[in-house]
């Protein structure tokens, strides 16, 4: 058996070092650099979500301190930076739907379209998009655009109450374009839907105001 000598096997590390080293100091300079990268991003991330939600907070007083014009336009101002800022987060979809909120009640009716056509758009969260989807055919009808309106639920929807509602939307419109037996067949609908009717005693109140016009 060859035995090395001390001087043989430095040599020999140090000419594995020279063939070696660089690559392995990459190596474990990129898998820090990686933990570090992603540390740092969740970091950013929280950041941004607690940055956010400061925002959407004051927004909220902004809305529920009073009801004067400047509360209002201060609320807007709030969700427009919102919406800008923090994009990539869950707020700017509730910072667009109060937008739109404030838009109707100011009776601007294109600007409450835009803010709700892009949640439907690019919101990632399906039941965000289907509410900023039922308030949308709502505003289409007070611009006497219910056939326009009712396209909107061209897809099926998940969850009871999202449907019940859906579809007591769509029978608002339906009967707003004299489609009485399917403002009906749609009120119907939306009461069924529901595991326990008495909750939205409206629906009955229409389907009796349509019996009685029958």
């Amino acid at each position: 058996m060859a035995y090395e000598t001390e001087e043989e096997q430095v040599e020999k590390l140090k000419d594995m070092w020279r063939r070696h080293g660089a690559p392995l100091l990459t190596g474990v300079a990129i898998a820090l650099a990686g933990v570090f990268g992603w540390q740092a991003w969740n970091n950013h991330q929280d950041a941004q979500a607690r940055n956010a939600s400061t925002l959407y907070q004051s927004m909220l007083e902004s809305v529920l301190s009073s009801d004067s014009e400047a509360s209002r336009a201060r609320a807007a101002e709030l969700a427009a930076q919102l919406r800008e800022e923090y994009a990539s987060t869950r707020y700017a979809d509730y910072a667009a739907l109060m937008q739109a909120r404030l838009a109707v009640e100011a009776k601007d009716f294109p600007v409450a379209e835009k803010s709700l056509r892009d949640v439907i758009d690019s919101s990632k969260n399906s039941t965000l998009q289907e509410v900023a989807r039922q308030r949308l055919a709502r505003v289409l009808g007070q611009e006497q655009r219910a056939e326009e309106a009712l396209e909107l639920f061209s897809k099926p929807v998940e969850g009871v109450e999202l449907r019940a509602t859906r579809e007591e939307i769509r029978g608002d419109l339906l009967l707003s374009l004299d489609r009485d037996d399917e403002a009906r067949e749609a009120y119907k609908a939306a009461q069924e839907a529901l595991p326990d009717a008495s909750t939205r005693p409206q629906l009955q109140l229409k389907l009796d105001d349509l019996a009685e016009e029958v």
